[in-house]
């Protein structure tokens, strides 16, 4: 051996070589079945041990594909509204009482000539096949074991004459009116030929028609067919010198006298977020008032619903029914919106992570345990009915 065969025996270079080749060994797929099958996994709990309806979110995010929990996570824009939305909830104080707390708790109430154990309801949300598989009907079947209703949206990835038959709870079904009024009756005929108790007609998002589609695509998403749709408008023109999209800019008071003759049940109209526009309900009819910014979801920078819950509360005067969503996650969170004039509140997001994390269980369980934090936030404050529920319970601070 020469001298430059016996320093390459001693040479870091040699050992750096022997270390790659022996990595490149232990990795060749020949040796695949010497390996442990054991691979590090994570642990998701079970579902008795979530105490919170905030402990499904995280759960719900570990199982979701990203585009499933980004779409339901995010909101519009800079997502202003949608933290106003939180935050609101921290500017209204619960008052302690201890009065009234021998007597018997009851969360009961009517809603549109229903008994209700809890005024507590889902919300309308879309496509909820990406947070399970069974989409809408395991949130039915969810619903129903904890005797909530259930709004099915326009956008749902089941037919609502596949979803009524797999419960029997209550169902209702959201509206998001076509300038073609065909298209509507149709829609219409066939939620309350399914059994739909009531329409709720949502008439916000007139400039912002695609939600999250665009933003979820620049998170890695696959472009949904809304993508599609959105991209596709954006390729003509649209005639207004603003060069907003005009999907839905037909929107008017109007309306609600032409839906009026499709529909025998209860109409209520949801994105209302002005005492003005909800004393408009009134004069068109409107069996129900929806306070909503769509969770966050629609135009950004527009005021948390619990901020305007007061005013129109005021304006409407107990004359219809009160829905109330956006921002609820707490037990505690739905009776603020309770004393502050809403007769039920919505649930859009919550039920939506006990789906991705549990199925129609998730559901059930979130619904719930917020149901119970409702009913321990009424023992807090002395209140043992809803009809005992005022704004002298709560403390406002709003900004």
């Amino acid at each position: 051996m020469g001298p430059i065969e016996s320093r390459w025996l001693a040479s870091p270079e040699r050992r750096r070589a022997i270390q790659k080749l022996t990595a490149w060994a232990a990795a060749a797929p020949a040796l695949s079945a010497q390996r442990d099958p054991v691979r590090p996994h994570p642990r998701f709990p079970k579902l008795e041990e979530l105490l919170s309806p905030l402990d499904f979110e995280p759960v719900a995010h570990a199982r979701l594909p990203r585009f499933s929990y980004d779409y339901t996570a995010y909101g519009s824009d800079g997502e202003f509204t949608l933290r106003r939305n939180r935050d609101a909830f921290d500017w209204v104080k619960l008052i302690p009482s201890s009065s009234g707390a021998a007597a018997e708790l009851n969360t009961a109430t009517e809603l549109f000539g229903t008994r209700l154990t809890s005024p507590l309801l889902i919300s309308p949300t879309a496509a909820h096949v990406h947070m399970h598989p069974d989409g809408e009907l395991a949130t039915y079947q969810g619903a129903t074991a904890a005797n909530t209703p259930m709004i099915v949206s326009t956008n749902t990835s089941v037919p609502i004459e596949k979803i009524a038959p797999t419960a029997k709870g209550q169902l209702w079904f959201q509206l998001y009116p076509r300038e073609d009024m065909e298209s509507n009756r149709e829609m219409l005929e066939r939620a309350q030929a399914a059994g739909a108790k009531a329409i709720v007609v949502t008439i916000d998002q007139q400039a912002a028609e695609y939600e999250r589609a665009l933003h979820d695509r620049h998170l890695g998403a696959p472009i949904t067919s809304t993508a599609r749709r959105a991209s596709s408008r954006q390729s003509g023109e649209p005639s207004n010198p603003y060069r907003i999209r005009e999907f839905r800019l037909w929107y008017e008071w109007g309306l609600f006298a032409k839906l009026r003759p499709m529909i025998k049940v209860p109409m209520i109209a949801k994105g209302i977020l002005t005492a003005e526009d909800a004393r408009l309900c009134l004069e068109h009819g409107l069996d129900g008032v929806y306070v909503s910014n769509h969770g966050g979801r629609s135009i950004d920078y527009g005021p948390s619903t619990l901020e305007v819950l007061p005013e129109i509360a005021a304006a409407v005067n107990g004359r219809v029914p009160i829905l109330f969503d956006s921002g609820v996650r707490r037990g505690s969170d739905a009776l603020k919106a309770l004393a502050l004039g809403a007769t039920a509140v919505c649930l859009g997001r919550m039920p939506r992570w006990g789906l991705g994390a549990y199925g129609s269980q998730g559901v059930q369980r979130s619904l719930e345990l917020l149901q119970a934090e409702l009913a321990a936030a009424m023992r807090y404050t002395g209140r043992t009915t809803l009809a005992s529920i005022d704004r002298t319970l709560v403390r406002t601070d709003f900004p």
